[in-house]
């Protein structure tokens, strides 16, 4: 099998990093054999080669040759705890010894259950998956049926998992156009609107009544790279209430972050549903539904029988397995005891701070944002005219954010903090756990520096 075509032989970051991480690179050359790639999520894909973890502890996590890095990648945004929680630990390894599938209902669940519906506003209700995409392809079954209507709204470059009712426009093809794989059918159930303006998508909700659902990530696009502009989900509760639109929000990433209760108790705006995962099953596999009591009983035997209503059919083989379950209780009781999502948002503050003055002293024309215990890094892909004393995100919007990435140019930025012992997302930022300390701050602000020193003598800072 041909190897992956290796586009930076001519960098010296690059030769740093293969340096640093042959062993990485040799376990790379056995997974390309058998592996698309060589990687199990895109989100992993590196070139020349991503990076193989053995361990992690904390904010910090060591590679295959031994090398520590300041962990921004975080299990995908899933260890707001940081790695390896001794209680977290504790059960898992409890639950393992009794039965990883018992193959019937349990406990655990139970209490599962009762933590989330605590903790989310909009939470009446719960039902468990085993991740979030097939939480998002639940909720919209759920709209559907409990509407009678097809059509759901959503937003360009909102994020909603991989399954087929969501990939067009959200993860490419953001000016129309039909993935590949998808069929055209699909897409013509989605009505993917800008969040540059709410007045349009509330123009289409007051003059249409096809509409099932509005789905949004209450952070902006992708985590907040995207932020919305104020006023953007209060106008849209509003809107979609007064037309009997379900309101969902996905929280698969700032649910149990942006708050103990995640982004609607964070900007306290409640909506009819939300879709939940990462967090909410303490670093294990698990997704769900919550929401209104009214369309989660679409999923109940007893319920649909007295209404002569058909019923939803759910079966999942993993949905709410006791390790997940162990793991989600013991993580969501110490979340809540302990409000990791105060301390994760405080430190973050700090972070992006430091970030931001390390440009400015720099003098390199990117900029450093976002929101709770997100922070992302504007890379300037198209060289705009940038402070980074003063940058604002809404002024690029969508097109000079999200729409401007250059996988290879990010790529870059990341494998450059790599080599200076820090992980990032991708090359856009990273998200921080409550475990994550000045340290890490210092640290990981000294890495920015070197690695923006290393891209400039590579003539690789673009917009200077």
């Amino acid at each position: 099998m041909a190897m992956p075509a290796e586009a930076q032989t001519n960098s010296t970051i690059a030769a740093d990093y293969r340096a640093k991480t042959p062993t990485s690179e040799k376990l790379f050359k056995r997974a390309a054999q058998k592996l698309p790639s060589g990687i199990t999520h895109d989100g992993r894909h590196l070139d020349p080669y991503p990076l193989y973890a053995t361990h992690g502890k904390g904010s910090r996590k060591w590679c295959a040759d031994g090398h520590e890095y300041v962990d921004y990648f975080g299990g995908h945004g899933a260890m707001i705890l940081g790695h390896s929680r001794p209680e977290v630990v504790e059960a898992i390894q409890k639950q393992a010894a009794l039965g990883t599938h018992l193959g019937a209902s349990h406990e655990l669940e139970v209490r599962w259950a009762e933590l989330v519906c605590k903790l989310i506003p909009c939470a009446e209700k719960v039902r468990f998956t085993s991740s979030g995409t097939e939480a998002s392809h639940m909720v919209l079954r759920l709209a559907r049926a409990f509407t009678g209507k097809q059509k759901v709204v959503r937003f360009t470059g909102h994020f909603h998992g991989w399954h087929d009712g969501v990939v067009p426009g959200g993860t490419s093809h953001f000016e129309g156009g039909t993935p590949v794989g998808i069929l055209p059918n699909m897409i013509d159930q989605s009505i993917v609107m800008p969040t540059s303006d709410v007045a349009p998508t509330v123009k289409l909700l007051e003059e249409r009544d096809d509409i099932a659902a509005v789905m949004l990530e209450p952070s902006g696009a992708s985590w907040g790279q995207v932020p919305l502009p104020p006023g953007f989900l209060q106008a849209l509760r509003e809107a979609t209430r007064k037309a009997g639109v379900l309101l969902i929000f996905d929280e698969v990433i700032t649910g149990f972050r942006w708050s103990t209760g995640g982004a609607q108790k964070a900007f306290g705006i409640t909506p009819d549903l939300c879709i939940l995962a990462k967090i909410i099953a303490g670093g294990l596999p698990g997704g769900a539904v919550a929401g209104r009591k009214d369309v989660l009983d679409l999923l109940d035997f007893g319920f649909t029988k007295s209404k002569k209503l058909e019923k939803i059919a759910h079966p999942g083989t993993y949905n709410a397995n006791p390790l997940s379950a162990a793991a989600a209780v013991a993580a969501l009781e110490i979340l809540e005891r302990e409000d990791a999502p105060a301390k994760a948002n405080a430190t973050t503050a700090t972070l992006r701070a430091a970030l931001r003055q390390v440009l400015v002293e720099e003098g390199v024309p990117w900029g450093v944002y976002g929101d709770s215990s997100a922070f992302q890094i504007f890379s300037n892909p198209n060289g705009v005219a940038i402070d980074p004393a003063s940058f604002d995100p809404l002024k690029l919007g969508f097109k000079g954010l999200k729409g401007a990435r250059d996988a290879a140019y990010l790529g870059k930025v990341r494998m450059a903090m790599l080599v200076y012992g820090v992980d990032i997302m991708g090359g856009t930022g990273g998200l921080v756990s409550a475990t994550h300390n000045q340290k890490d701050i210092d640290f990981t602000a000294h890495a920015l520096r070197q690695a923006v020193r290393a891209m400039k003598a590579e003539r690789e800072i673009r917009g200077l």
